[in-house]
This record gives C-alpha cells, sequence and structure tokens, in this order.
C-alpha cells in the first residue's frame, strides 16, 4: 500500500524518535515533553535526514487534543465550570487583551503592519492545552481549586480563539490582509464582519444548548447501550466515536474547535456512572497522540531561527513567560484569590501552543502575518514548553518564601480582600478539628464528625462553598489556610486534631509548622500523594499520613486477607504492622511467619 508509506513512517519514526528523545530527558533530569519537542526537531525539514512530513504529524496530533479535551470533560461537570466562571470568564479575556496588546506592541518595533500585530498578539495569548494539562495531572492539581480555575480559565480563552479565527477573514481587508479594495468593498467587509460574529455566536449557543440539553440525555444513553452488550471493544468504540464524532461535528457544523467540542462530549458523560471506565478506555490513545502534538510542534520549529533573530527570540518568549504571568497574577489577586492560586495560575497560563499554531498559519493565509512571524511563534511556543516545567518550580519556591513573610503576602493580597467574613459561627470552641480543605475528603470527614456529633471548624478557599456551610450552620472559616490569620480564625490554638484534607501536600509542612507554633500539643493527619513527602511528614511526628494509592491496596489487602480465610484480628494486626513500614509489604505480626499464620488459617474456626 504505497499510499499508507507517508502515514505509517510519520506514526513509527514519531513514536521511536519521541521514545529515546524522552528517554534522553528522562536521564538529564528534564521532563519526557523536552525530549518529545527535539525529537519533531530531529525528524523535521530544517534538519539533516529523514523529514517526516509536518502536516500530516500536526493532524494525528489534533486526535491526540481530542482525546485529551475529551478526558478533562470527564472529569470537569457542568458545576466545576459555573463554579469559576466569575474568576475564568473576566480574567481570561483581560488577560487575553494584555498579551495581545503586549505582541501587537512587539510586531510594532518589528515594523509589521497593524494586521500582523493582531494575529502575533493573539496569537501569545493563548495557551497550550495540551502543556496544561499535562502541568496540572502531573502535580495533583487538576481536581484542586487552581485546577479548575486554569481549566475554565482555558475554555474561556479557546471560545475567545474560535471567535478569532471566524473574525479574521472578515477583518483582513480592512487590516491590509488579501482582497482589500474601494470604499464601498470596505463597507460590505463591515457588514460582513458584523454577519460573522453574530452567525459565530449564534452557531455556539446553539452547540452549546445542545450539549448540555440533548447531549446530557443522548451520550450517557448510547454509552449505556453499549456496555449492555457486555463487550469491551464495542463500548471502547463507544467512547472514541463519542470523542472524536462529537468533535468533528462540532466543529463542521457549529464551527466550534475539536478540542472544545471534544471537552464538551466529556462534561456531558462526566454525569454518567459510566465515566470512568470511559476514561480508562480512553487514556492509552491520549497518552500516545498527546506525544505526536510535542512531536509535531518540534517538526515545525526552525531552529535557525534563534541564530538569525535572538532578541526578537527574546522579545516573544519575554511576553509569553514573563507578561502573560505578571498580568495573571494581577488578575487573580484583584478578583480576592490567595497569592498561592494566582502563581499557579500564572505558571499554569506561561506558554503556547496548538491555538497559536492554528493562528499563525491562518495569518500567513491571508496575507497579514509574514513567514517570519510564524517562526518566532514556533520558536516562543519551543521555548515557552521547555521552560514551563520550571515556572511551576519557580511559582511553589515563591509561594513558600511568601509564606515565610506574612507581612509581604499580606501587602500583595491586600487588593484582594474580600468582603466575606474570615470568622466562623463558633468562636471560643475548645478540643474542636480544624478541617482544611472541604473537597471529596474532607466534607466526608466533616460528615462523619458531624454524626458523632463532634466539633470541627473547615477552612477552605471556595468562597461559595464557605457560604453554602454557613447556611447549614457549620463553622468555617474563608481563605488560604497558609495566610497569616486564616489557622488562629479557626480556634487552632484551643483545637486538639488539624485535617489537612487538601490536594496541595507541598504545603503540608508548612501548615503543620504553623498549627504547631500555635498548639505545640496539637494531633494531625494528612493527606498527600508523595512516598518521599509521606516519609518527611512521618519523621516530623504527624499523628497520620495516608497516601490514596497506599491506603487503597492495604483496603483491597484487608479484603483478600479476610477472604481466604485469615482471621479477622490477624488480618488488623497484619495490615496495622504494614501501615507502619515504608512500604505495603510487610513482616507479619506478632513475630510470627507467613507459614504460621497459614497453618493457623487452616484450623478449623471455633
Amino acid at each position: 500500500m504505497p499510499h499508507a508509506t507517508g502515514l505509517i513512517s510519520i506514526i513509527a519514526l514519531g513514536m521511536v524518535s519521541a521514545f529515546v528523545g524522552g528517554m534522553l530527558a528522562q536521564k538529564l533530569r528534564l521532563p519526557p515533553l523536552v525530549g518529545y519537542l527535539v525529537a519533531g526537531i530531529a525528524i523535521g525539514p530544517f534538519t539533516p535526514g529523514f523529514v517526516g512530513d509536518p502536516e500530516l504529524a500536526s493532524q494525528l496530533a489534533e486526535l491526540g487534543v481530542i482525546l485529551l479535551m475529551f478526558g478533562v470533560g470527564l472529569h470537569f461537570s457542568i458545576a466545576d465550570l459555573m463554579a469559576v466562571r466569575t474568576i475564568a470568564l473576566p480574567g481570561a479575556i483581560v488577560q487575553i487583551a494584555v498579551a495581545t496588546i503586549m505582541g501587537a506592541g512587539l510586531a510594532w518595533a518589528f515594523g509589521w503592519s497593524a494586521g500582523a500585530g493582531l494575529v502575533f498578539g493573539l496569537a501569545l495569548s493563548v495557551a497550550s492545552t495540551v502543556v496544561l494539562l499535562r502541568a496540572l495531572e502531573g502535580r495533583g492539581l487538576l481536581d484542586s481549586d487552581k485546577g479548575r480555575i486554569a481549566v475554565g480559565w482555558l475554555i474561556v480563552e479557546d471560545l475567545a480563539m474560535v471567535l478569532a479565527l471566524v473574525l479574521l477573514p472578515a477583518l483582513a481587508p480592512s487590516l491590509g490582509g488579501e482582497a482589500a479594495g474601494g470604499d464601498a468593498h470596505h463597507g460590505a467587509a463591515a457588514q460582513s464582519l458584523w454577519l460573522s460574529l453574530g452567525l459565530t455566536l449564534a452557531k455556539v449557543s446553539v452547540f452549546v444548548a445542545i450539549m448540555l440539553v440533548g447531549g446530557r440525555r443522548v451520550v450517557p444513553y448510547l454509552m449505556g447501550l453499549a456496555a449492555r452488550t457486555g463487550s469491551r471493544e464495542l463500548f471502547t468504540l463507544a467512547v472514541l466515536a463519542s470523542a472524536v464524532g462529537i468533535a468533528y461535528a462540532s466543529s463542521e457544523l457549529f464551527g466550534v474547535s475539536f478540542a472544545l467540542g471534544a471537552f464538551f462530549a466529556g462534561m456531558v458523560l462526566s454525569e454518567s456512572d459510566l465515566s470512568h471506565q470511559a476514561a480508562a478506555d480512553s487514556l492509552p490513545l491520549q497518552d500516545a497522540f498527546a506525544v505526536l502534538f510535542f512531536v509535531s510542534v518540534g517538526m515545525l520549529f526552525d531552529p535557525g531561527i534563534v541564530l538569525r533573530e535572538p532578541l526578537a527570540i527574546l522579545g516573544v518568549v519575554g511576553v509569553i513567560v514573563l507578561g502573560k504571568s505578571l498580568g495573571a497574577i494581577a488578575i487573580v489577586l484583584a478578583f480576592g484569590h490567595p497569592v498561592g492560586t494566582a502563581l499557579t495560575i500564572a505558571a499554569s497560563l506561561a506558554q503556547i501552543g496548538e491555538f497559536s499554531f492554528i493562528l499563525a498559519s491562518l495569518g500567513i493565509s491571508l496575507k497579514l502575518l509574514p513567514e517570519s512571524g510564524r517562526d518566532l511563534i514556533l520558536g516562543g511556543a519551543l521555548l515557552s514548553i521547555t521552560l514551563n516545567p520550571l515556572f511551576f518550580a519557580l511559582a511553589d519556591r515563591v509561594s513558600l518564601y511568601l509564606g515565610e513573610r506574612p507581612e509581604w503576602r499580606r501587602r500583595l493580597e491586600r487588593r484582594a480582600a474580600a468582603p466575606l467574613s474570615m470568622s466562623t459561627s463558633g468562636e471560643g470552641m475548645r478540643d474542636h478539628a480544624v478541617i482544611v480543605g472541604y473537597g471529596r475528603v474532607g466534607s466526608a470527614i466533616g460528615k462523619a464528625l458531624h454524626d458523632w456529633n463532634l466539633p470541627f471548624v473547615v477552612v477552605e478557599r471556595d468562597r461559595r462553598r464557605v457560604e453554602d456551610l454557613r447556611a447549614q450552620g457549620v463553622p468555617a472559616v474563608f481563605g488560604d489556610a497558609s495566610a497569616p490569620g486564616i489557622l488562629e480564625a479557626a480556634d487552632i490554638g484551643s483545637a486538639r486534631l488539624v485535617v489537612l484534607a487538601t490536594p496541595d501536600s507541598h504545603q503540608g509542612r508548612r501548615l503543620l509548622a504553623k498549627a504547631r507554633a500555635a498548639n505545640p500539643g496539637i494531633d494531625s493527619v494528612v493527606r498527600t500523594h508523595s512516598e518521599a513527602e509521606r516519609r518527611r511528614l512521618e519523621e516530623d511526628g504527624v499523628g497520620l499520613v495516608l497516601m490514596a494509592e497506599r491506603e487503597l491496596a492495604l483496603g483491597m489487602m484487608t479484603y483478600a486477607l479476610r477472604s481466604l480465610g485469615v482471621r479477622e484480628g490477624e488480618v488488623r494486626l497484619f495490615v496495622d504492622s504494614s501501615r507502619s513500614e515504608n512500604q505495603i509489604v510487610a513482616a507479619p505480626p506478632a513475630g510470627q511467619s507467613v507459614p504460621e499464620l497459614r497453618q493457623r488459617r487452616d484450623e478449623p474456626k471455633a
């Protein structure tokens, strides 16, 4: 099949070179995605040796974006999206405007036209879906408040870029692009502009309405039909058909991006009890095609631009990683969120990706953007994606640094002081529990304490959640637990127990230090996602440190031992011993060997 050679070769060479590049990056203690980008450069048209087809690679990479956004939609409910609309919607719009102005300023310095400046600024304003989600997943932040705000912000950016892609062809004549004419033509262009804008808004509104009203019923129903057949192949096919089919239909019928269509497909399915299996079935393909996305970016990059125009590249990278970051920090703080959230959002948005490349290609086809503009955009994307993990690490360090300097932090958050009172409805409590974070984990603990009529105070950064808790009569403190005065407002000095249920495990030790400084005898239980962090916390004398994967293994171990005939008391001793060890596999309790336990298991029970 000679006509399939190009497809097979780009998949084979892309996967093999990405694997080699990823392994080398791992050896050098760099993120694997840096290796994927370098692999793309190696098989691209600007380096000697094998030359892959960049257009074909980018189409394959689009599948990765579709599947990735479908997976995000499966974990991002409509309620989550609505909960962050007050920060994500205005924040994204302001940030796009600021970044576009900075990019247009660079274009003006390069001597480009106004149209080139608009396209160039828009391309620098929108972050990469793939990079953002990979970064949040890798740090366990996707389900946190910070992660929800970042993803909601990205969805608004995608919607804005959909409008830009529709409007740019209509704007091209008045911006100096192709098909410029006389006054009559300009009048017709203005009329066409408003018509295109109205039509685009109508199409997007119809698409969203169809997905939220009809899709919430039809998609889960069809998935249920496939699941009832008992065929795993049919169910997996239904998952992929839903993701790719809805993404394609949304693009063809409504002019919505593939990524946004796939996101809504996943979001309407998230309310079904089949969502977890759907996510598991689509994960391998998500990973494979996401790798091809990074390879395709590398293939489009001409490394010579770094030597030909180093100052221009530095300017572009400065707008992406510094201009956008500082703008995002100012916006998030202005909307009343803590410094830690502002730094995480800034790091999340300090890169550009797939929409930037689409805008650059459209700008060139409309004769608005010079070809050197595309090279600068690709160079900025490559460098910002490579630097992005370092910015996340820097955000963590700055957050810790400010946490140790409360007066600096207070000045930064002075403008963000929320009108919601920080105090609880239970001042003067004693021997109570302080629950930091009231998501799925914290709320389960709070319900148990409430059922046993035990006193507790909640510390939560989600304003709506605090308002709901107070309406229910639950004492709740609004704010970041690491900020000055927040734990004190929860009467930490007279508490008996502090429960750190927040997924931000890197803040655990700092919060414990603050709690112990106010109350040296306080007991503690901490949630973490890292084995190394668990060991450090246990060395610090924390009462109980729980890691989700470890507790899952212990729970399954308990059931397996009981099912195979081990007595209840012996199971309890064995599991407690395993929990106290550094590893799950632990020695049998009470100095007995496993054969002795087996022998006792087989004895007749009284």
